[in-house]
């Protein structure tokens, strides 16, 4: 199918909805959705963006700052994962109760503001992926507009960026909860030293970076670009002094680079394909 057909399949479904909440992080995939759902239904959208300690300031600020610029009503919730049963020990199903809980939260605030659907941003790549929080859109009645849609994520790179959208070529984002091994235990002071690492990495130049957490080391994961900026003897002191002050014993660099989900390399093959 080509890429303007996909579009038109896309815009057809959200025309369909009447009215929607989008689930919305700021990301590539959940902007594309909402400027697509606010260009077909007007003022009948509705932005959701949950705010928890997993979830840095700098991609709030980024999200709340786009439904600014494009006049799209925003509501900003708060919904703590570290709160949720089960969630701080990092099980295998982790994003299950992230979505389960996100998404009864967005149920509400979509009644209350009189909109009868609510959406999330996968797309048709995720499928091939380990994504338990799916599972809970499934189950929730959530839609799928992208992947129903047949829309890969360089599809949604390549329509963004015809259309001037500022996230065309943003990194691939995923919550910080995301660092940490299954089974690792997930803390506040956890996710924050992860954050003020991957923030320092993000000044000093480095675009796509995952700082994975292994109790006292620190497992950086970047691109090609990154490589090259690592390959300066002064930046890497100048990194593993700055995660040293943050907390963290060593620094190590993975030779693989960043991957998406690469942590669910742990799982049993059997556990993966239940996502």
């Amino acid at each position: 199918m080509r890429l303007e057909q996909k579009q038109e399949k896309l815009k057809e479904q959200i025309h369909g909805l009447g009215s929607l909440a989008v689930a919305f992080s700021g990301g590539a995939d959940s902007t594309y959705l909402l400027y697509t759902a606010r260009a077909v239904l007007g003022p009948r959208v509705l932005a959701v963006t949950a705010r928890s300690c997993s979830f840095p300031a700098r991609e709030l600020e980024a999200a709340a700052a786009f439904c600014a610029d494009a006049g799209i009503e925003h509501v900003i919730c708060d919904s703590e994962e570290l709160a949720i049963e089960g969630f701080a020990f990092n099980p295998p199903n982790r994003c299950y109760l992230c979505k389960n809980e996100l998404f009864s939260k967005i149920w509400k605030i979509a009644a209350q503001h009189g909109i009868k659907y609510i959406a999330e941003g996968s797309n048709l790549d995720d499928e091939g992926d380990y994504r338990p929080g799916l599972a809970a859109a499934a189950e929730q009645g959530v839609q799928s507009p992208l992947r129903r849609a047949g829309l890969t994520k360089a599809d949604i790179r390549e329509l963004s960026r015809r259309r001037g959208l500022p996230t065309w070529d943003k990194p691939s984002f995923a919550c910080l909860a995301s660092r940490f091994p299954y089974g690792e235990q997930i803390t506040a002071e956890r996710l924050r030293q992860i954050d003020l690492s991957e923030q320092f990495l993000l000044d000093l130049g480095l675009r796509q970076v995952r700082v994975r957490y292994h109790g006292g080391t620190a497992r950086l994961e970047t691109d090609e670009a990154g490589f090259s900026l690592l390959q300066d003897r002064a930046t890497r002191e100048k990194i593993y002094a700055r995660l040293r002050e943050i907390g963290f014993t060593y620094a190590a660099v993975d030779l693989l680079g960043y991957r998406s989900g690469s942590m669910n390399d742990t799982l049993p093959p059997e556990e993966a394909a239940r996502g």
